[in-house]
């Protein structure tokens, strides 16, 4: 959902700057709940205070909700049935798909290249491979950044 979000807040309305989406997506990652939510919750806030939130969390869940129910109703009738197997095999690339073409247009934009492509690259490891707390990854750069700041700062 967030490149759909940030297509239509960003491109097509222009309600915020990219640079405000990526500052309002770094808040809504450190927030517990779905991440699309929260990011609705910081555009709707941003745009109308607390009813612009209310509304933008309405318009977020409600239309998943919604389908969900109606899935699941459909779910239980044909969950046996080799054609739903099948369908649900063939969606598998296009999640991929969809997991991976925001992921790289995010990197870019928030200055990933290929020489400094090492730091999420080890972070994605240590977290999902060494099962790694992204807290202490958290905490880390937190600290590195503080003492980066501090040095720039006597220089």
């Amino acid at each position: 959902m967030l490149p759909l979000i940030r297509r239509e807040v960003c491109d097509k309305h222009k309600w915020i700057s990219d640079e405000e989406f990526m500052d309002g997506l770094a808040a809504a990652q450190s927030c517990p709940g779905p991440i699309a939510v929260n990011i609705s919750i910081y555009i709707g806030y941003h745009l109308k205070k607390g009813k612009g939130m209310a509304v933008a969390v309405l318009g977020t869940i409600l239309p998943s909700i919604i389908s969900i129910l109606l899935i699941a109703m459909l779910f239980n009738r044909f969950a046996d049935a080799a054609l739903v197997h099948k369908a649900f095999h063939a969606l598998r690339p296009a999640v991929v798909a969809l997991i991976a073409v925001p992921l790289v247009e995010m990197a870019k934009k928030a200055g990933v290249t290929l020489k400094n492509a090492w730091f999420p690259l080890l972070a994605a490891v240590l977290v999902g491979v060494l099962l790694i707390s992204p807290m202490y990854l958290i905490s880390l750069t937190i600290a590195f950044a503080v003492v980066q700041g501090l040095r720039g700062k006597k220089a």
